[in-house]
């Protein structure tokens, strides 16, 4: 098709231009910064803890709960369901190195990351308030599970601007330094040596010092956060990126069981104990924890073999969420509501369990309510998952 000529007479003429000169290019943009990818096996073991603690605090077969979803009596050793705090820390601990290479990058002061370690440690302070207030209806301030998890993770964070030798003497120092207090240093009218119930270094503490201030339980903070900064040491071992993933394996499994021996070997001069979190437990959950989560880093991380561990990480990525909203829901809700007819009201809880064990019997309905009760929770988790909603305190 020609062209008009009045459209010819607008185009514009070109300039000469000198031999072989060349346009100038605009620059290519450098392609954007890969997003860092999270420890799927991290994620699965902490979903792990949580799944673990929802059977234990939801199990409903009376006398016939299996023993390894029940706590150990004092000084009776260690069952499955005494790993949960502790393998809960030690994740927040494992974190610690992630979190802190993150603002890393962001190139603030110092001071922010301390800032953001201490709004952290208060929310999680918060949070276990709100539990304790729910349960007992009116403002309760006491140190319950998560108000230690978020002190022992404001010590364990804050120190790990340390060293990684100077922060493995402190906590070193601070599991002797418990242990020690608690086996030699005599209790009024009793004596040393006496690691009884309600009868023992700590309990004299809180009972005599600290009850009065509601702080029963302030000195576990010291093996606490201990084991918060060996975790932060995984976390470390895990972040390495100049050795290969088996060399990583291979180091989590020796740590892994040198930490299982010296607390089973520790056990002989003071037992395990949960309540105290004497430090041959303290150990003894640190080891296999560490073996848990390198077995999870072997098979996910360096094999690539992670789909098995979905149901896992949906509770993981969202673990405060998977902590706290069962407890509150059960608390505000399933507790409080009542279905029924005349005569015979129940709370939702209750009547559901009821119904579970008059149609299927004592355990199968048990068991029922129970599996049941962890796969809506589960539901609900994967809702957020699915629409990459993270709860972060």
């Amino acid at each position: 098709m020609a062209v008009p000529e009045s459209d010819v007479t607008k185009l514009p003429i070109p300039e000469p231009t000198e031999p072989h000169a060349e346009e100038p290019q605009a620059k290519p943009e450098p392609p954007p910064k890969p997003k860092a990818q999270r420890l799927l096996s991290l994620d699965a073991f902490r979903g792990l803890t949580i799944l673990l603690m929802l059977l234990v605090n939801n199990v409903a077969l009376d006398i016939y709960t299996p023993k390894h979803l029940t706590h150990a009596p004092w000084n009776g050793g260690i069952n499955l369901a005494d790993l949960v705090a502790p393998w809960f820390l030690f994740c927040v601990g494992v974190a610690i190195p992630f979190s802190a290479a993150s603002f890393a990058k962001t190139g603030k002061p110092i001071w922010h990351y301390d800032l953001k370690v201490l709004k952290r440690g208060a929310v999680l302070i918060l949070l276990g308030c709100l539990i304790d207030s729910s349960l007992y209806n009116g403002p309760v301030f006491c140190l319950d599970v998560l108000q230690i998890i978020g002190l022992a993770y404001i010590v364990g964070a804050l120190l790990y601007e340390l060293p990684l030798s100077r922060r493995m003497l402190i906590a070193g120092t601070m599991l002797i330094g418990y242990w020690a207090a608690i086996k030699y240093v005599p209790i009024p009218g009793v004596g040393a040596e006496v690691f009884e119930q309600n009868r023992n270094f700590i309990a004299h503490l809180n009972q005599t010092y600290l009850a009065p201030f509601n702080l029963n339980g302030l000195p576990s903070i010291v093996p606490t956060a201990a084991l918060v900064m060996i975790g932060a040491a995984i976390g470390d071992l895990l972040r390495r990126k100049d050795r290969e993933q088996m060399w990583t394996v291979a180091w989590l499994m020796v740590a892994g069981v040198a930490m299982t021996i010296a607390g089973i070997v520790w056990n002989a001069s003071l037992a395990f104990n949960k309540p105290v979190w004497t430090p041959s437990y303290i150990l003894v959950a640190a080891g296999t924890g560490t073996l848990v989560l390198g077995i999870f880093y072997l098979i996910i991380d360096a094999h690539k073999w992670s789909k098995w561990s979905y149901p896992l990480v949906v509770f993981g990525a969202n673990a405060i969420v998977a902590y706290v909203a069962p407890i509150l829901v059960k608390l505000w809700v399933l507790q409080r509501w009542h279905v029924g007819g005349k005569g015979h009201s129940a709370p939702v809880l209750q009547w559901w369990l009821d119904a579970c064990k008059a149609h299927l019997g004592p355990v199968p309905g048990g068991w029922v309510y129970t599996i049941f009760y962890v796969a809506v929770w589960w539901v609900v988790l994967w809702q957020l998952y699915r629409r990459k909603w993270f709860v972060r305190v």
